[in-house]
């Protein structure tokens, strides 16, 4: 790979990766890390459909996903069942489909990701639209947090924390579509969770938190996608990898 690929690659896995670590962080908060990786292997019976139809890969996710996001939202407002158990069932599901369908030949890059094939005008909208989820997600920041410290306050300051909730999964399935090019739909919830709980274990206050978990998404891009064209190896496993050494090692160091 040319430098000039590997800086866009880098650049690309970057703005992504940002993203996540910030809706991360979020996930983390509210006790929903299962949803992170659901969500991901929801995205592979999308990404066999277009496949087969001959769309983008990350077409087929995204609808996927905001598929799974509206039913999961919808059931866990109506249904007696536990989110953890709704949650599993669309996993296992999802993950039975996907692997039926896929054609052979790309079900290991649905399931383990391959940056080096994303082209230049998929890289440069995973860029725009990454950054116009972390607008977002900055935008309904206060609101999330509010619903975790209390929904009776954020009721009673005419919060609906079931619409925000909403918006907030909705904005989790675009980065995971985003992500499974990048990382593939096994590995993508790990590169939600783990720069999150990385910066949960050393940092002092809310604004460093979320700081160090979009930190710790962008070195996880950049280390892990440097090291595999370095060692010419698959960049997802690289990048996850990476994030779990940098987890390993705010553990090790935290206060």
């Amino acid at each position: 790979m040319n430098t000039n690929n590997l800086l866009f690659l880098i650049m690309v896995g970057s703005a992504v990766a940002a993203a996540a670590g910030y809706l991360g962080s979020f996930m983390v908060i509210k006790r929903m890390s299962l949803v992170g990786d659901a969500l991901s292997h929801v995205a592979l019976p999308g990404m066999a459909i277009a496949i087969l139809l001959h769309l983008s890969p990350i077409v087929g996710a995204l609808v996927a996903l905001t598929i799974a996001t509206v039913g999961i939202w919808y059931l866990e407002k109506t249904s007696k069942i536990y989110p953890e158990a709704l949650v599993g069932i669309f996993f296992t599901f999802a993950l039975a489909v996907g692997v039926l369908i896929t054609p052979e030949p790309e079900l290991l890059e649905a399931l383990f990701g391959d940056i080096e094939k994303i082209t230049v005008m998929e890289g440069v909208w995973a860029i725009l639209i990454s950054l116009l989820v972390i607008f977002a997600v900055r935008f309904i920041s206060k609101k999330l947090i509010l619903g975790v410290i209390s929904e009776e306050l954020a009721k009673s300051m005419n919060i609906s924390t079931s619409t925000t909730n909403f918006i907030y999964l909705l904005l989790v399935g675009i980065i995971v579509a985003l992500g499974v090019k990048f990382v593939g739909t096994l590995l993508m919830g790990a590169l939600v969770i783990v720069p999150a709980a990385s910066a949960k274990n050393i940092s002092r206050g809310i604004t460093n938190y979320y700081l160090y978990s979009i930190l710790f998404g962008i070195l996880s891009a950049i280390i892990g996608i440097a090291s595999a064209n370095y060692f010419h190896i698959s960049p997802g496993p690289a990048v996850v990898l990476t994030s779990i050494l940098i987890f390993i090692l705010s553990y090790l160091f935290k206060k």
